[in-house]
């Protein structure tokens, strides 16, 4: 196994705990941008363990640089893992799981199996759908019915706000709202599924 990430303390401390985990083994470590040289030494990496920042494009280098081997990222609960996951990481858990957890999904990642765990499932893993009814009318709220007759305007969620006088956490709060209860993915396709159902006219 391969670790990686750009502080020595925190890899240093990762590697101590994995060390008293059987079956894994830190073949070496070092920051992303010595990944490729690493990689390229002959090392008998099966995984790449990477603590990350949430950065795609860092996800992409690594990738980039470790061809077949498969990567789990360590994040935190509110980084980016939706862009890692696209980005091609097999893995996500969280860096504050324990040496077990952790042993356990380097494991099943160098197996090629995929583990990501609850609070980076959370990000971006979108519940069902609320049901609508037969009209379309849906549970749209009167004040989520004005947010969207707004946004069939092509106002933003600073213009809604305004135009409402309400903040713009709110307008925000109104319109992921209605995505949800529409089963849209965008603004556009609830507008296209709201016209559907005749819930707003263009």
């Amino acid at each position: 196994m391969l670790l990686l990430g750009e502080d020595a303390l925190t890899r240093g401390g990762a590697a101590a705990v994995l060390a008293a985990q059987p079956l894994v083994e830190v073949a070496g470590q070092g920051a992303l941008d010595e990944a490729p040289g690493l990689l390229g030494e002959g090392l008998d990496v099966e995984v790449v363990c990477w603590d990350a920042a949430g950065d795609a494009t860092a996800a992409e280098r690594l990738l980039a640089a470790a061809g077949q081997v498969p990567v789990l990222a360590l994040t935190g609960p509110r980084a980016a893992a939706a862009d890692l996951w696209r980005a091609g990481v097999r893995s996500l858990l969280d860096r504050g799981s324990t040496g077990a957890a952790l042993a356990a999904a380097l494991h099943a990642t160098s197996l090629g199996l995929a583990v990501v765990g609850p609070a980076q499932a959370t990000s971006f893993l979108r519940p069902a759908p609320a049901e609508v009814d037969e009209e379309g009318a849906g549970a749209l709220t009167a004040r989520e019915r004005e947010v969207l007759a707004l946004l069939a305007e092509g106002l933003g969620n600073k213009a809604i706000a305004a135009r409402l006088g309400v903040s713009d956490h709110t307008a925000k709060f109104h319109v992921n709202a209605i995505l949800g209860k529409l089963g849209a993915s965008s603004r556009a396709e609830a507008l296209v599924l709201a016209v559907r159902r005749g819930l707003v006219a263009l």
